[in-house]
């Protein structure tokens, strides 16, 4: 935990309301007033937006020490743009957003790192949402899988990056905006090739840099180029 980390954790343990919640409850969803801040403590959340055609896009997997519904924080009559839905049992730290706003207002040296993190989280978004429209599908599985390594990624020293966090062919078709069917084409091919290979949900990575070459990747900062 670093010290922003710090800061918030205690902010919100100290002010806010600690609840656990179970597997595919819904903390918020779309289209509904936004009332509260949530601090993930422990556990793993999706944020995801529903497109036009009805499909899910999910825009993050946030784990412990992620801030979500943030984006409501000092506007008025705000309502959440994307539903938050729990993928693994989890604990949190529930804060009034108006109690929230009070505190970081008594606190200018917060506030501006609070803007600081913002900042962060839109550039994050922006960029994943831009290999999603520039890069097509198979390109989004792509920066999907990178994303995955350096936000969950276990590296070993032959190379190989294991993914330590589980995920459904239909969870990875919801981040790159796709069907579970071509997601399963395109992984398999993938394990053909011995790029990666893939049990029971997990996902090992064997030549990162294949995947980086195939999308003319950036090298943007691991700070964006994450999925939380």
């Amino acid at each position: 935990m670093d010290k922003l980390q710090e800061q918030f954790h205690d902010l919100f343990q100290k002010h806010g309301v600690f609840t656990k919640v179970n597997k595919d409850h819904k903390i918020f969803l779309e289209g509904e007033r936004a009332k509260e801040i949530y601090y993930i403590k422990t556990g793993a959340i999706s944020i995801s937006q529903e497109t036009e055609n009805g499909k899910e896009l999910t825009i993050r997997i946030c784990g412990p020490n992620s801030i979500i519904g943030e984006g409501s924080l000092f506007c008025n009559f705000t309502y959440h743009s994307m539903t938050a839905k729990v993928l693994e049992h989890s604990s949190l730290y529930v804060l009034n957003r108006k109690s929230l706003e009070l505190l970081l207002v008594e606190q200018p040296n917060l506030m501006v790192e609070y803007m600081k993190w913002l900042q962060i989280e839109n550039l994050k978004h922006q960029s994943r949402l831009r290999d999603l429209v520039l890069n097509g599908k198979k390109g989004a599985l792509f920066s999907t899988l990178i994303r995955l390594t350096n936000t969950y990624g276990k590296p070993f020293e032959n190379g190989n990056i294991f993914i330590d966090f589980p995920l459904t062919n239909t969870e990875i078709a919801n981040l790159c905006a796709t069907s579970r069917e071509m997601i399963n084409r395109m992984l398999n091919d993938l394990k053909k090739q011995n790029i990666l290979s893939f049990d029971k949900g997990y996902i090992t990575v064997h030549n990162v840099q294949i995947l980086k070459d195939e999308i003319a990747c950036e090298n943007c900062p691991l700070q964006i180029c994450r999925i939380d």
